[in-house]
């Protein structure tokens, strides 16, 4: 008879208890792992003057907002948003894209940020980075770097129909001052 010189080790012949506890355990990693789950990443790093970091404060949700428009029987749609610390107080904001849910036609944007203090129930814009009014759609929508960019679509004259925008304008806007700046990285071309 010949010995083997490793020892016979007990899961070289897996019983159904051996089962058993191996599917418990993987069940229990399972449940245990979205409690254990590291907090949400943030692609923007914190604005360089900024003194508290903004993790753990919830950015303004853009549903609960009062925007100025009037949609008569059409809703209003939040088209596009993004959240980011724009002035460095250590607090998020969020900049919402939003227009009138039309059945036809291009309905023009309106680009808001929002805010919201520790204590209030719904955020309050508090600035108007582009106004429907001036028949702007919004693309290539972000925030980045304490910066909003955008490209904004529009018309050289009041006779373009609005289904097709003739005029393409690259747009950024960055807390400067206690307010808004605009700039433009590029200048306007036709389309």
């Amino acid at each position: 008879m010949q010995h083997s010189v490793v020892p016979e080790l007990a899961h070289t012949s897996p019983r159904p208890i051996h089962w058993v506890a191996t599917a418990t355990a993987i069940s229990g990693v399972i449940a245990l792992s979205p409690v254990l789950q590291p907090g949400s990443a943030r692609a923007t790093p914190p604005h360089p003057g900024s003194t508290t970091a903004s993790a753990g404060i919830a950015a303004p949700d853009p549903a609960k907002a009062d925007f100025p428009l009037d949609c008569g029987p059409a809703r209003l749609l939040v088209h596009k948003k993004a959240t980011g610390d724009l002035d460095g107080d250590g607090r998020p904001e969020t900049v919402a894209v939003v227009h009138c849910d039309a059945a036809m036609g291009t309905p023009p944007d309106g680009v808001y940020v929002l805010t919201q203090a520790a204590d209030a129930t719904s955020p309050r814009i508090v600035a108007t980075l582009v106004d429907p009014k001036d028949r702007f759609t919004v693309t290539d929508f972000a925030v980045r770097d304490a910066a909003v960019t955008a490209t904004l679509l529009g018309y050289s004259s009041a006779d373009i129909p609005s289904c097709c925008p003739d005029v393409k304008t690259p747009a950024k806007w960055q807390w400067k001052g206690g307010a808004f700046v605009r700039s433009t990285p590029s200048g306007a071309r036709n389309v």
